[in-house]
């Protein structure tokens, strides 16, 4: 039982020979699901002409919500200009909105550098005439670099472990991506905003890790907290200039990322010798009560981010969203 829920138990329904039962709210509770499954966002789902004439810098555009926030912005008008630092899948989302006829640039480049951010500015500027948009979605769970595929033997000194127990190198990387990162992306496009005088909308990709705690993942807990403190600040100093700022903070969701960091974490636990509080808590509402135990899908966080950047948002400022299913609420 999660603290907390009640769902309502009715009485069984008399069913015609043949038919299959539906549980009742009471036994689907008493097996750990709901009554009914909550339908995803459908993954076509797009508004025309929503961002028709607007420039989105997205950066963490590879693969994740970043792709799937590229390609949809760009069938609702943007001209995008994706970042990554895996070369390959990042040039493949680019080519997939040319090859639907929107526009798009890639750059690669790692935005933990100054030189790298001040260039996908200027490229969006030069190539597009302005910046509008920015979702700063360029992440990392641990010190890997996300192109290599997880190998806890040879690469323990970079992923995630107990304070007591994590090294330099992992907390460094982590920080280093997330938050330095963070900081140097934000620097150069509200100085772009800034400078046109025109306002604009950015949004940063957080996680439940920075409004609670993350068992075993101290760099990712306190970096996501550095991209909600960057973004309140931001959304305070900037609102004079017409320039909206908000987070989106999830659980769970259906990404490479979150698909590396469960294998990790498996290893991670069995080479800790801490006690351990990892699964204390490993269900948002929504996945809890789901029959198949899904996590969020990319397409609703995407839905939640377009949405903060669109003009339909225009009140919206300074806000921490947890995009999480229901994690914060319990």
């Amino acid at each position: 039982m999660i603290k907390g829920m009640v769902v309502a138990a009715g009485s069984a329904a008399t069913l015609a020979a043949g038919q299959v039962a539906s549980p009742s709210p009471a036994q689907a509770q008493a097996r750990g699901v709901g009554v009914k499954d909550i339908t995803p966002t459908d993954e076509e789902y797009f508004i025309p002409d929503r961002f028709k004439g607007k420039t989105l810098l997205v950066t963490g555009c590879a693969r994740g919500m970043g792709a799937a926030a590229a390609l949809r912005a760009a069938r609702e008008g943007a001209a995008v200009v994706g970042v990554d630092w895996i070369e390959d899948l990042g040039r493949a989302t680019i080519e997939r909105i040319r090859a639907r006829g929107g526009q798009a640039t890639f750059l690669h480049g790692d935005i933990a550098e100054s030189a790298v951010c001040e260039r996908m500015v200027r490229i969006a500027v030069e190539s597009y005439g302005k910046l509008d948009m920015a979702l700063n979605n360029a992440g990392v769970m641990d010190g890997v670099f996300s192109g290599d595929a997880p190998d806890y033997a040879r690469q323990r000194e970079l992923i995630f472990a107990p304070l007591h127990e994590a090294s330099d190198a992992y907390f460094d990387n982590v920080l280093r991506t997330n938050t330095t990162g963070m900081f140097r992306s934000l620097r150069a496009e509200l100085k772009q905003m800034v400078a046109q005088g025109t306002g604009g909308a950015i949004v940063n990709v957080g996680s439940i890790a920075g409004m609670t705690g993350l068992a075993g993942n101290p760099a990712y807990v306190a970096s996501k907290h550095a991209v909600n403190g960057l973004t309140r600040n931001a959304a305070i100093d900037y609102a004079p200039y017409g320039i909206r700022v908000n987070s989106v903070n999830m659980a769970a969701t259906d990404t490479p990322m979150v698909e590396r960091a469960g294998i990790l974490v498996a290893e991670a636990a069995r080479a800790s010798s801490g006690v351990g509080m990892g699964r204390i808590k490993i269900d948002s509402l929504l996945s809890y009560t789901d029959s198949r135990k899904r996590p969020s899908t990319v397409a609703e966080q995407v839905s939640v981010m377009l949405f903060l950047l669109s003009a339909e948002a225009s009140n919206l400022t300074g806000g921490l969203y947890a995009t999480d299913g229901g994690w914060t609420a319990y």
